[in-house]
């Protein structure tokens, strides 16, 4: 009797736990840390310090207890102290304003307004002098990822504050930064990686802009990498190949747009389209001479 090899155990290129750790060592290159070593993770998420009470501080010992399950090393979550938990609060006021960008809309909107306007004005106006000037609307600095700040409490349940995003120096002196960070090396390899083997599924390799098509999402992912939201999902993967295949379908529908209007192009000058084209028209001529055939055949 021949015993069959067994088949080997599939194994995943990449995993939804492996990119969250990546995705926070990430953002916290952006971050600023009372204790780094102690305070850089977080235990739960919660969108503001008002939420802070007996019901969340359970539920983070419990996160916290099953992260370190997960290392390896077992924790009862009631003997965690309260001092010893991470709180981290979604927080836009450590970020400054800026005036709102204008869309191309509503710039042409405005260039229409003021032209009506200065149509129906008078020369002479004697109020034209102390209009006040429109305040523009000011909205939060453009960020890469939703900013947070982290806190504890201390004996008395009261939070203070121990980590703050998109800060550089320490809390006091320091100042608000966007850019001071970097995505790790590991990060941006899962982004290759994802790009690369999303580019060999059946229905999109035979494209000779393959490689058009990877870089396009590659420079996706750069962009929206760290604006993944752990508090609303723990799926990175779906999120990212979401991405990955609306930049694949842009390309796509881009060089459809391009190819349509060179078979034009070359129709209009009396010579051959592309194959596909062709096939098109091949198809549909069939289509149409289907039913004339079927019924002189009866």
């Amino acid at each position: 009797m021949t015993l069959l090899p067994k088949a080997a155990p599939r194994v995943n290129y990449l995993n939804n736990r492996d990119i969250l750790k990546e995705i926070h060592l990430s953002k916290n290159n952006y971050c600023w840390y009372q204790d780094r070593a102690m305070d850089h993770q977080f235990d739960i998420i919660l969108p503001s310090i008002d939420k802070i009470n007996q019901r969340t501080i359970a539920e983070a010992r419990r996160n916290r207890a099953d992260r370190l399950k997960r290392e390896g090393t077992i924790v009862d979550p009631k003997k965690i102290p309260n001092t010893e938990i991470v709180f981290r609060i979604t927080c836009w006021e450590h970020i400054p304003r800026a005036p709102k960008k204008v869309t191309k809309a509503e710039a042409k909107k405005r260039k229409l307004e003021e032209i009506l306007d200065l149509d129906d004005a008078t020369e002479d106006d004697p109020l034209a002098d102390i209009v006040d000037v429109p305040v523009l609307d000011m909205n939060h600095v453009r960020v890469n990822f939703p900013p947070f700040e982290h806190y504890r409490i201390d004996d008395e349940k009261r939070p203070f504050i121990v980590g703050r995003s998109h800060w550089r120096g320490d809390l006091v002196s320091g100042e608000f930064s966007k850019d001071h960070g970097d995505m790790t090396k590991k990060l941006a390899l899962m982004f290759m990686k994802l790009c690369e083997r999303y580019a060999t599924r059946s229905n999109w390799r035979g494209y000779t802009y393959n490689e058009e098509m990877r870089g396009q999402a590659l420079l996706q992912l750069s962009q929206i990498g760290l604006q993944f939201d752990e508090s609303k999902s723990q799926n990175p993967f779906a999120y990212y190949t979401a991405a990955i295949t609306n930049s694949f379908t842009r390309i796509l529908n881009i060089e459809k747009k391009n190819q349509n209007i060179r078979d034009d192009i070359l129709e209009m000058n009396g010579l051959n389209p592309s194959w596909t084209r062709q096939n098109s028209g091949k198809h549909s001529m069939a289509a149409m001479s289907g039913p004339v055939v079927s019924s002189l055949d009866e």
